[in-house]
């Protein structure tokens, strides 16, 4: 069982406020820790995943179920610039 530190509800928010909001929280968190995601934007999908391939972050879970999509997403060292 994977352990989530934390949970985002952007569930009723539209492109680009989920993928801002998850920036923010993902910022706070330490390294390995994960965070889950509940959204209502079909965009979520695109942008979560391009969102922890940029920034080597890992997508353990994306699951749509009845319009509702569920992320799991662990915290990955970000390279740095």
């Amino acid at each position: 069982m994977t352990d989530i530190v934390r949970t985002l509800d952007a569930r009723g928010l539209f492109c680009p406020e989920p993928v801002m909001m998850l920036h923010k929280e993902i910022n706070e968190m330490a390294i390995g820790e994960v965070i889950q995601i509940l959204a209502t934007d079909p965009s979520t999908v695109r942008d979560f995943t391009r969102f922890c391939a940029f920034l080597s972050h890992e997508m353990l879970v994306n699951e749509e179920v009845d319009g509702e999509y569920r992320f799991l997403i662990v915290k990955g060292a970000e390279e740095e610039e």
